[in-house]
């Protein structure tokens, strides 16, 4: 498999495992609202949420360090680990020259920041052209992920299947589980089968579109069409219902996992832990924003609060917007050429990386021709 696709695929395991988790979730919920009663109804969901702890755990007693951190402090372990991770001998071209990329972007980094404090770094990360549009990117397409409004739909899933007319408990809860089943099915098909094909750019251009109309659909059959108290839903209560469950995959198609691979593979190793870090403390501000005003937008925004919805549509127009002139393809690039892609005036504009070809002719090399993608190479 090539490595840049390795990397968008590891990488949108995260947001696999977090739909597998919230999936698993709904159903435990289910369950335990028919089948137990008391305190035990409340207890056993709470008591299993160790279990993925402990497994986290087992597992980070086996994993290697991240390469690049390795690198910086003991290249030969980094080859050695390297050499195991792509399945290849230690003196094989494609492992080289890989580790070569990396040990001279390493170089680069550490020239420029000799002698720096952790103060350097964060201005570094905001003055520097290319390091402030990584700074910009991982904070405000953190923050637009969790504005298409799919937390809202996740955490209060219950209250929204009900104001569609599914007034019962336990078939709120069922059609919860069901949402949850949509998450996960659509996200395991972009991982493994969309992900590197339609690209990062073009996943969150078209996914925002048709967030924006599904969103924009609720909200019109709220405000128009509302669900008669005791009474089933209608027809276009029902497409409505479909609505949200669409809303629910195209978000696993792009502004879902592909923004967790996105701003995983743009920053520089040196400011990789700020830059992530900002990125991730982005995702949780406004996961805990979005949690907290949704109830209030319900309350106050119209009946049912159907505004709930034409808000939440609209910021998912707007991500296309900030999306078509803010943001770069990355696909089938290293992290290697990151600095040189963002470096560009028109971040837009057609890229073709340097690197590869400047470490061919330190080297001496005119063509490599056998290390495109460790596939061909086991098979050379």
């Amino acid at each position: 498999m090539p490595l840049e696709v390795l990397g968008g695929l590891l990488t949108g395991f995260y947001q696999l495992s977090v739909v597998t988790g919230l999936t698993l979730a709904f159903w435990i919920n289910y369950g335990c609202s028919l089948h137990i009663k008391g305190k035990a109804q409340y207890i056993i969901p709470l008591a299993l949420q160790a279990l993925p702890a402990v497994i986290l755990f087992i597992g980070m007693i086996f994993a290697n360090e991240s390469l690049r951190f390795l690198a910086m402090k003991s290249p030969e372990k980094a080859h050695a680990v390297l050499s195991k991770l792509r399945d290849l001998p230690m003196d094989h071209p494609y492992v080289q020259n890989e580790m070569e990329g990396i040990l001279l972007q390493l170089e680069e980094e550490r020239a420029l920041s000799a002698n720096a404090s952790a103060f350097t770094f964060f201005k570094e990360a905001f003055t520097v052209k290319s390091y402030r549009r990584w700074s910009f990117l991982c904070v405000t397409l953190m923050m637009w992920s969790n504005l298409t409004g799919t937390n809202a739909m996740t955490y209060y899933s219950p209250e929204i299947f009900k104001s569609f007319g599914l007034s019962e408990s336990s078939v709120g809860l069922f059609a919860t589980g069901i949402y949850g089943i949509v998450k996960l099915v659509s996200c395991f098909i972009f991982i493994f089968f969309v992900t590197d094909s339609l690209g990062r750019r073009r996943s969150l251009l078209w996914t925002g579109v048709v967030q924006g109309l599904a969103l924009f659909y609720v909200g019109f059959y709220i405000r128009f069409d509302p669900p008669v108290s005791g009474m089933s839903p209608t027809a276009a209560g029902y497409v409505a219902l479909v609505a949200i469950y669409i809303f629910a995959a195209v978000y696993q198609f792009g502004w879902g996992p592909v923004v967790w691979t996105y701003c995983s593979e743009i920053p520089a190793a040196r400011l990789r832990t700020l830059q992530m870090g900002m990125a991730t403390a982005s995702q949780w501000l406004f996961n805990f924003v979005v949690a907290k005003a949704t109830p209030s937008m319900f309350a106050t925004l119209g009946v049912n609060g159907f505004g709930t919805y034409f808000i939440y549509g609209s910021f998912c127009f707007a991500m296309v917007i900030f999306a078509w002139f803010l943001v770069p393809e990355t696909n089938g690039l290293l992290l290697e050429d990151m600095n040189e892609l963002f470096a560009q005036d028109n971040i837009r504009a057609k890229f073709v990386p340097t690197r590869l070809p400047t470490i061919q002719d330190e080297r001496g090399l005119k063509e490599i021709p056998e290390v495109q993608h460790v596939d061909d190479v086991h098979r050379v």
